[in-house]
């Protein structure tokens, strides 16, 4: 088993997409003399915004129904009165398996009763397909649990497999209650990696766990599991704890979340939330050891606001750093509307959850300034299909904004995907797509 384009494919395991990428006639190294007539064949970037921060909202932008689609992943019995899956932080990846392709798809889901992944959920679903179009069908988790919801890969309630020598839910994962908020413990943002021959998950407990943070899943199988934890996993999340997170939080539990994988060759990397990375030890069972984790070199907006989702691919022999960022909406003096990457402040209201994305010729950077690559479309991942398209996913994020509002939020939390366009090797952007073929500046 391999997936496309080894090192690259892998959201955040990015390579050598760039050539995938490409149209077959210019995959191959161009010689110098077609360099100006392959540049006319790429779209243009759009002037960047002044000043540094402002969020660009055109329609352009936002995922619709000429660029996008939402996957129509096979229902589960809860799935069913909504009639499409509920989901979060969508993550969609495509592999080769026995020569023919294999799509993947997992994300944040809710349990029946609850109107969000909190204050508990029941872990990690995987759905497979041989095409991005469907038909979609759960994992067959049967041979592992016969006697478990099908497609249910990781959960607090696989605690009764731990044996020695082998973790699958640590103490600091398992459900907890109190008076406040009754259950508590979820599983946030999981992403499914094939490395080395071997499938990983790179998940995060949520914001009520006992201990919040980012953790890593070994399988000892197929792509169905069984999963393990892996050992640095054992005590805590990966990191040191932060100062952060809400209130109700418990001192000393908050970790970095919202953590994704990167691979490169036979190395691989952790990309964590509040700008911080580290590099896997080679049996991959922990981070290498380090007094203080290194951090990328970025352009911040001034000033910064929070960002999440952090994840990083390569395209086009070139590095590209994602974050989602809360646009906000306020008045300009003048009485207009400002759209930009503010920090909470009066005045502001939260509009979309977009995607914001800088590049540089190397994966600690530095990065460029950053620009908007996708309206709503933020904390998400990037992938090539087996034709060689780029794509990246979206949901919609249903808590504030633009797809909050009542009239909206029933297709809000979706399992979204959106055709991207790359604006070549000058312009080294990538873009939802855009609805015109170029954009001049």
């Amino acid at each position: 088993m391999r997936n496309i384009d080894r090192r690259s494919l892998l959201a955040g395991a990015a390579g050598i997409l760039g050539a995938a990428a490409l149209p077959a006639a210019t995959a191959q190294a161009a010689p110098a003399s077609s360099v100006a007539g392959a540049a006319r064949r790429y779209p243009s970037n759009w002037p960047a915004l002044e000043p540094y921060g402002l969020a660009d909202t055109r329609l352009d932008l936002w995922p619709r129904e000429d660029n996008s689609f939402v996957l129509p992943l096979e229902l589960r019995p809860r799935d069913e009165e909504r009639g499409q899956v509920w989901m979060r932080d969508t993550y969609v990846n495509c592999f080769v398996v026995e020569g023919r392709p294999l799509y993947v798809a997992t994300g944040t889901t809710r349990v029946p009763g609850l109107e969000a992944a909190a204050p508990w959920n029941d872990g990690i679903f995987v759905w497979t397909s041989s095409s991005l179009r469907g038909p979609w069908k759960l994992a067959d988790t049967t041979g592992v649990r016969p006697g478990a919801e099908r497609g249910k890969v990781w959960s607090p309630e696989f605690v009764g497999e731990n044996r020695p020598g082998r973790t699958v839910v640590a103490p600091w994962q398992e459900y907890w209650y109190d008076a406040q908020f009754g259950k508590r413990g979820q599983a946030w943002a999981p992403e499914l990696h094939y490395f080395r021959d071997t499938w990983y998950i790179v998940a995060c407990m949520g914001d009520h766990s006992r201990k919040v943070g980012s953790f890593m899943l070994v399988s000892e199988g197929g792509i169905e599991g069984p999963y393990r934890l892996v050992e640095g996993n054992h005590d805590k999340p990966f990191g040191d704890p932060l100062v952060g997170g809400p209130k109700f939080i418990e001192p000393g539990a908050y970790h970095h979340i919202d953590g994704g994988l990167y691979t490169e060759g036979d190395d691989a990397w952790l990309v964590l939330h509040n700008n911080f990375y580290a590099k896997f030890r080679d049996d991959m069972e922990d981070i290498v050891p380090t007094t203080n984790l290194p951090q990328f070199q970025q352009t911040p907006y001034s000033p910064e606001p929070y960002l999440e989702g952090a994840y990083v691919f390569k395209h086009g022999g070139r590095y590209y750093l994602l974050h989602a960022a809360w646009n906000r909406m306020s008045t300009n003096p003048d009485g207009g509307t400002r759209y930009a990457y503010d920090p909470p402040g009066p005045g502001r209201a939260q509009y979309q959850y977009d995607a914001i994305v800088a590049v540089s010729d190397r994966f600690e950077g530095p990065y460029s300034q950053r620009w908007t690559a996708g309206v709503g479309a933020g904390h998400n991942n990037v992938f090539v299909d087996h034709g060689g398209h780029v794509w990246a996913t979206f949901f919609r994020n249903p808590n504030f904004g633009y797809w909050a509002d009542p009239s909206r939020v029933a297709d809000a939390a979706v399992p979204g995907v959106v055709r991207m366009e790359w604006t070549g090797p000058e312009g080294d952007r990538l873009y939802v797509q855009r609805r015109k073929p170029s954009h001049g500046g």
